[in-house]
């Protein structure tokens, strides 16, 4: 199902709601968006409870809270605060890394 798509395209829900149809005959567009669909959004209400979601052979989304702080303008030297809050971390997995750099990845899938 490894699908080539030319260097600077971007992936999108588009593309990825197609793959999800080619590799299931039995399966109407309709369908596909649904399962892409409720996919994203079970993925994102994970995240807003603040849970961490791992994706075998793919990393893992964490949310992490940062406290405020005093920031400082690079260009012109001036100090502002910046207000606390949440951000989304991702850490791609060994396996990952080890595909986009062309590596074999048999050995690292059963560790995963």
């Amino acid at each position: 199902m490894t699908k080539k798509i030319e260097p600077g395209r971007t992936l999108t829900r588009a593309s990825l709601r197609e793959a999800v149809y080619s590799c299931c005959p039995t399966l109407s567009r309709a369908e596909a968006r649904q399962i892409l669909d409720a996919t994203f959004e079970e993925i994102s209400e994970a995240l807003v409870r603040g849970e961490s979601v791992k994706l075998r052979s793919f990393g893992s989304f964490n949310v992490r809270a940062k406290r405020e702080r005093v920031g400082r303008n690079p260009k012109t030297g001036v100090e502002a605060p910046i207000c606390s809050r949440k951000v989304l971390t991702f850490k791609a997995s060994p396996v990952l890394i080890a595909q986009v750099n062309g590596l074999p990845t048999e050995h690292l899938e059963e560790a995963d």
